[in-house]
């Protein structure tokens, strides 16, 4: 018996967007303000990037409500925020190759218009332009005052961690101005929490290339001001690629998961304030090289299971796996079908009570989409 059929059954794929080439990252927000959640996603290959209107549990199978908020080249990233707090939510876009830009794509402030492609306006963020290959955006708000900060974040040359500070107009985008944190290799993910519990916003990130390679996390030095520093939590001797925060030992603390490149799950134990205790969780045979990993209870029985997605699931090999905790045995979700995915977040997209996976694929073309879970 092969490794698939050892695995289980594929879950269904239902398919959200499959019009352009090389979907790349989904990043969740309610766009609406309907309750459900939405996401973006950047079309790298494609130039384009599409917001996603989340039609409910009725309507979820099929193809979703849709509007290209934007053309761009080399889009690897985009966040979904009411970047100038008119009620309209916008989409800020990360571009690297020789692009090298972040774009603010402004919604209309018509709700019977945010389907229509004509109503919104692209426009680049001057202090952004060619100063480094973005590759992740998150809203913050950093100073207390204006809008939403923007934390960004790039990779190889020149790269660093830094925010653009809102200016008292957010629509002056020539007002908007960069404030580098740290030097950088390759930034996967970026997330602003306290992690002192001091009450300001520090950043936890994964960097996967260079010197200050890691999970690592860049310490807010306060209302006094200076450097912040950067602290290793664990993987300075691996390739991490995303970073998540979930509960994995089921014991109420926020725990970390980072996917490592060609190699394990780098599963860090939160053990008190600013302690994990690094293990590891291997990657079964039959699967690409780890990217993303999100936690959850998938199968209903009360205790936390890793949606896994990879890189590289060439020929046979799995792209999107389940491992079922606490012994991670190895179930089916995608199958052979896919090469290259991203973030797997996990959500109930068919009301039934479990949560099913929404994913993306840059490879082979298969859009962005979402796995039943069959257990209901």
């Amino acid at each position: 018996m092969g490794l698939l059929q050892e695995r289980g059954v594929p879950w269904t794929r239902h398919t959200i967007d499959a019009s352009s080439r090389g979907a790349d990252g989904i990043r969740l927000a309610d766009a609406d303000g309907d309750g459900l959640l939405d996401f973006a996603t950047g079309w790298e290959q494609g130039g384009v990037v599409r917001l996603y209107f989340n039609p409910g549990p009725a309507k979820a199978r099929a193809p979703w409500p849709a509007v290209t908020v934007g053309a761009v080249k080399d889009a690897e990233d985009a966040v979904l925020v009411d970047l100038d707090g008119d009620g309209a939510t916008d989409v800020v876009s990360s571009c690297e190759g020789g692009t090298q830009t972040l774009y603010v794509h402004w919604a209309p402030r018509e709700k019977q218009r945010r389907l229509d492609p004509s109503a919104w306006r692209t426009e680049p963020i001057p202090a952004s332009v060619k100063k480094q290959a973005w590759m992740f955006c998150v809203p913050v708000q950093f100073d207390g005052k204006h809008g939403p900060d923007l934390l960004c974040a790039g990779k190889n040359r020149g790269a660093e961690v830094g925010w653009f500070e809102a200016p008292a107009d957010p629509r002056r985008l020539a007002d908007w101005t960069w404030h580098p944190l740290s030097p950088a290799g390759w930034v996967m993910t970026l997330l602003p929490i306290d992690v002192d519990e001091d009450g300001d916003t520090d950043v936890l990130l994964s960097d996967r290339k260079g010197p200050r390679r890691g999970v690592r996390w860049l310490e807010n030095p306060g209302r006094e001001g200076g450097a912040w520093n950067s602290r290793l939590i664990a993987g300075g001797d691996r390739e991490v690629m995303f970073l998540s925060r979930g509960d994995l030992d089921g014991d109420g603390k926020a725990d970390l998961v980072a996917a490592v490149k060609d190699g394990p799950v780098l599963f860090l134990r939160a053990k008190g304030r600013m302690e994990w205790e690094p293990t590891e969780i291997p990657m079964p045979p039959g699967t690409g090289g780890g990217k993303a990993a999100s936690a959850g209870d998938l199968d209903g029985d009360g205790k936390p299971d890793l949606v896994v997605s990879c890189e590289g699931a060439t020929g046979a090999k799995s792209g999107v796996i389940l491992l079922r905790g606490p012994a991670w045995e190895a179930r089916e979700i995608s199958g052979p079908a896919g090469t290259k995915f991203d973030l797997v977040p996990l959500l109930d997209l068919d009301g039934d009570g479990d949560l099913d996976v929404l994913a993306c694929e840059e490879a082979e073309n298969l859009g962005v989409f979402w796995y039943e879970n069959p257990s209901k």
